[in-house]
């Protein structure tokens, strides 16, 4: 038996992945740091389409999380076919006005942890046939984001790495796909304090389809999600970068 292992996926994007993933008859382990919310999910899951699913509360937040999450899959015998990499925070104001240990908690997050896990499991996901992972970036990681610039700068960072380990990977069972939404309806763009900006203002997509996408495109090294958004990345590598960066910290204001 093997699974897909889903991290954040308590809410949003993640919790959609599982439920599309599950749809197809997908074995999961649900991580994320709300234990209640990830059970409810998994017998919701498990109820209606006979799957197994195992949750794993974890915060991915601290550091080493990712290796001792790892353990645990290791310890229990775990078979990781697919690996999505979905948890990660942002949030909006000036670099200046932001906490630096909220800052630091971004990177930690949504790099480090990134990184780590998928250094761990990789070995695991080579064993198995037609194995894959989906790293969630956004359209942020294509320029320089006023007003957000850790953000912008770990999504850049994600986006760089998947498409690195994605030509390293080629021919060994094993695909990385980098998910690039743009606005998206979820618990992430409340607690990011975005859903008030000119960005989301101008339209967002659902979560689900924005996974419908990725799911189906999972074997491209880059998916980028709606008409909108693929408009707006290849008109910025089109412009000048000073433009794009203010045009980034206009739609954030």
């Amino acid at each position: 038996m093997n699974y897909t292992l889903i991290t954040g996926a308590s809410a949003g994007i993640g919790e959609v992945f599982a439920k599309q993933l599950a749809e197809t008859g997908n074995n999961l382990i649900l991580v994320a740091r709300r234990k209640d919310k990830l059970d409810l999910l998994a017998e919701q899951l498990t109820s209606r389409y006979g799957i197994h699913v195992q949750t794993l509360a974890v915060d991915l937040a601290i550091p080493g999380s990712g290796s001792s999450l790892a353990d645990q899959i290791k310890e229990a015998n775990w078979a990781i076919k697919g690996l999505i990499n979905n948890a990660g925070f942002g949030d909006r104001g000036a670099f200046t006005d932001l906490p630096l240990d909220r800052q630091l908690n971004m990177i930690q997050l949504n790099v480090n942890t990134l990184v780590e896990l998928t250094h761990c499991l990789l070995p695991n996901i080579l064993e198995q046939q037609d194995g894959y992972i989906i790293n969630v970036a956004s359209t942020a990681a294509f320029q320089a984001g006023p007003n957000m610039a850790i953000y912008y700068a770990t999504k850049a960072f994600v986006l760089s790495f998947s498409e690195a380990l994605h030509e390293e990977l080629k021919g060994k069972g094993v695909t990385v796909s980098t998910l690039c939404p743009g606005a998206t309806l979820s618990e992430f763009a409340s607690e990011a304090h975005m859903t008030d900006t000119k960005l989301f203002k101008a339209g967002a997509m659902t979560a689900e389809a924005v996974v419908k996408k990725s799911l189906k495109r999972k074997k491209r090294a880059i998916v980028i999600t709606g008409g909108k958004n693929k408009m707006m990345v290849w008109s910025g590598k089109m412009s000048p970068r000073f433009m794009t960066r203010k045009i980034a910290g206009w739609l954030q204001a």
